[in-house]
């Protein structure tokens, strides 16, 4: 039986009870005078939830207007389940990335699996076949035995659901710091394939057509899940654990099978995940999309608990369900299909022309409200924003380095910080080759999967140094876009959109609204220059305990093209003798950097500067030169510089080492996180078309003895067997957690 004693519409008001579902005083003011009556419990369990930060964006909207959304590429932007962003001879990929904080802080693996159930579900709504999950994760420090439980329950999550359902997990990105101690970030990404005329669209047309509930039953698991995460984390969280949804990876599977042989039938209309607020949310919003209304009948909805109210049937966020529309009296036919797949299938309602979402339960009218109310007319907020203190302190600090006594050991160290290190224990537990399509696994700078039946090829990334983005947002939004963008030109793709994930503390905060408003406005410079809109995404707001913010966390998910498998290239270095250049200059940069966190546990001052110019012209020579075969190994400069990017270069070689040669002071040049740089190596035979086409100073040379040999001024600072690095990096993770 239900455990809720549902109050009256006057005790709702009278007591406040709306507060508890997280709507303010001014909010239930206007849900009263849009329905010209006080709210009943449903009706106000709809508003709750549709006018969440996590359904409505009603903080961030305003931001979100500035992306650039729109390109030649691009079939569909922001607004249905995912993007879809051409790419040649009638087919077209579909991606988006999506948050799952708040659940895996409580629940760390149904959080994590229902996230990955939940964004495979919004990729073949679209009519797309998933073909690759990556994600993008955030940590506490590994001291913490309690941070330990987090990272161990996320990544059986991840694996759990995606292994099961058999699509691989390819790719994505793992960064550890204190700022997350109390509320890990847990971003899913999944991508998929699609034929342009296969492309569905989550909205309810036609007066009388039939709205169908397919999918698993429903049950009391996730009620008010959106609601949950819009609010900061506390001690009282745990009390929330109803508010995690469980998830069944085999039901899943079943599902998306049954729901891509729908979108061979003309009888579809359109098609939905129920996600976030469940019920509710995918019916105002496919009516409201399509100027329709939608009525219907709850006591016709699967439910696996008994007495359910409309107020836990409409909330509950059960995974693998859809809601669709079909064309009226189709509905044996798709009723048959889904049963092929031992899956429920029941017409619950109809598409009317009165624009309004009418509910019935037990015979009587349980809820009548305005679709466009809940879905798009949402009260939205422009926040203050206020400069921090601590950023006009960190821009007027000069830029220095750390002192180091020891670059070699300090490459030993720096390779052992789990931000750095080896994350083979991870994506050792993920089934990265399922499908036999991965062709570069989890590892390089961006995970590549072939496109059978063709000789192309997709690059997928998920990227973001939240530490450059604490110390300056805007600058710091443009360099993830760089870094993801750097990453794709590196495996010889063409970047082609992005998605993103804008995980942020609260919004309610002066200073926390100003980094969001500064890093959008970084990431639409950088999106707008790299020529890579803005195809959808996530905003993950609220994500604070107990008062304190994570850093701001804007997850950048990128997709680009290999016009031709010969194109893919990976950071190894690929046989002695050849040629190692490096691509950009170097300054003296530390702020956010590794080695400032390990020499002073901490970090400060200015991020390290982006000239969108520089950049973008280095990317395309780098890419032009990889398509014309010349480049036999390339590598993003990132976290640790240039002696990491030149130790993981020499990792799973076979034997390879390199000999390097560094001018000026030697912490600067093999530290310093400068960017718009790459590590590439090339053979002897393409030397002069190389340094004809692409501005890079030859530094060294791949030898056939396995050790790194870097000379300063004609003294040695680093010789050592490679091993003894990949020792350092390898075991790290595991160490920690043993």
């Amino acid at each position: 039986m239900s455990l809720l004693l549902e109050p009256t519409a006057q005790n709702i008001k009278d007591e406040k009870i709306y507060k508890e579902m997280g709507l303010t005083d001014e909010e239930f003011g206007l849900v009263e005078k849009i329905l010209g009556r006080l709210p009943n419990y449903t009706e106000l369990g709809l508003f709750s939830v549709m006018w969440s930060e996590h359904c409505s964006y009603k903080n961030s909207k305003p931001l979100l207007k500035k992306f650039p959304v729109t390109g030649e590429q691009v079939l569909q932007g922001p607004g249905e389940g995912a993007g879809i962003v051409d790419i040649g001879d009638g087919q077209a990929v579909a991606f988006k990335i999506e948050s799952h904080n708040h659940p895996s802080a409580i629940e760390p693996y149904q959080g994590a699996a229902t996230g990955v159930g939940g964004i495979i579900r919004d990729v073949f709504s679209m009519g797309a076949r998933p073909i690759a999950i990556l994600n993008s994760l955030r940590f506490g420090e590994l001291d913490s035995a309690r941070v330990r439980y987090l990272f161990e329950e996320v990544v059986a999550g991840i694996a759990g659901y995606g292994n099961c359902i058999g699509i691989p997990t390819v790719g994505g990105e793992i960064q550890f710091d204190a700022s997350y101690d109390g509320n890990p970030l847990v971003n899913a990404m999944c991508v998929g394939l699609i034929d342009h005329k296969d492309i569905q669209k989550g909205q309810a047309k036609g007066v009388g057509n039939t709205v169908m509930y397919v999918g698993a039953k429903t049950g009391r698991d996730g009620i008010h899940g959106a609601t949950f995460a819009s609010e900061e984390l506390s001690d009282a969280s745990e009390e929330k654990r109803p508010a995690v949804q469980v998830g069944d990876p085999f039901m899943e599977k079943l599902l998306l099978e049954a729901c891509l042989e729908l979108i061979k039938s003309d009888a579809l209309i359109g098609i939905q995940d129920m996600g976030a607020a469940g019920l509710t949310s995918s019916s105002a919003e496919m009516a409201s999309k399509a100027g329709s209304g939608i009525e219907m009948n709850l006591d016709l909805v699967p439910q696996r608990e008994t007495g359910m109210t409309a107020y836990e049937m409409m909330l509950s966020e059960s995974q693998e369900r859809m809601l669709i529309v079909i064309e009226k009296g189709r509905e044996q036919e798709i009723q048959e299909l889904f049963h092929k797949y031992d899956l429920d299938a029941v017409a619950v309602g109809y598409v009317t022309d009165d624009h309004n979402l009418r509910l019935t339960h037990n015979g009587e009218v349980v809820a009548d409200v305005p679709v466009d109310a809940l879905a798009e007319d949402a009260p939205v907020y422009h926040k203050p924003s206020s400069e921090p203190a601590y950023y006009r302190e960190f821009q007027a600090m000069e830029n220095k380095e750390p002192e180091v006594e020891n670059v070699e050991e300090t490459l030993l160290a720096l390779l052992k910080q789990p931000t750095i290190a080896s994350k083979e224990w991870v994506y050792d537990q993920y089934d990265y080759q399922v499908r036999t399509n991965t062709i570069v696994t989890p590892g390089s700078d961006a995970a590549v999967l072939r496109i059978r039946g063709t000789e192309k090829a997709l690059a997928m990334t998920t990227d973001c140094n939240s530490r450059y983005l604490y110390l300056d947002p805007e600058t710091g939004g443009k360099i993830a876009v760089a870094e993801a963008s750097r990453n794709i030109i590196c495996s010889g793709g063409k970047p082609l959109a992005i998605t993103d994930c804008l995980n942020f503390g609260s919004p309610d905060k002066p200073e926390i609204f100003w980094q969001m408003e500064k890093a959008v406005d970084g990431m639409s410079e950088a999106c707008r220059e790299l020529n890579s809109p803005v195809i959808g995404g996530n905003v993950s707001l609220y994500n604070e305990t107990n008062g304190t913010a994570v850093y701001p966390t804007p997850v950048v998910g990128m997709v680009g093209l290999i016009d031709n498998v010969k194109h893919i290239t990976t950071q190894s270095f690929k046989k002695a003798g050849d040629l190692v250049y490096l691509i950009g200059d170097t300054k003296t940069e530390f702020g956010g950097s590794e080695l400032q966190k390990l020499v002073h546990g901490k970090i400060f001052g200015k991020a390290p500067e982006l000239n969108l110019d520089i950049e973008k012209l280095r990317q395309q020579q780098l890419l032009e030169a990889i398509q014309q075969g010349l480049v036999a190994s390339a590598h993003d400069l990132a976290e640790g510089g240039l002696a990491v990017a030149l130790a993981e270069s020499a990792f799973g070689t076979d034997g390879l080492g390199v000999e390097a040669e560094i001018d000026g002071s030697a912490v600067t040049a093999l530290f310093s996180e400068t960017q718009s740089r790459f590590l590439v190596s090339v053979s002897p035979e393409h030397k002069e078309a190389f340094e004809a086409l692409v501005d890079a100073a030859h530094i060294g040379h791949v030898t056939a003895q396995s050790a790194i040999f870097v000379r300063n001024g004609g003294q040695a600072v680093i010789n050592r067997p490679v091993k003894d690095f990949e020792d350092s990096w390898r075991g790290a993770i595991s160490c920690l957690l043993s």
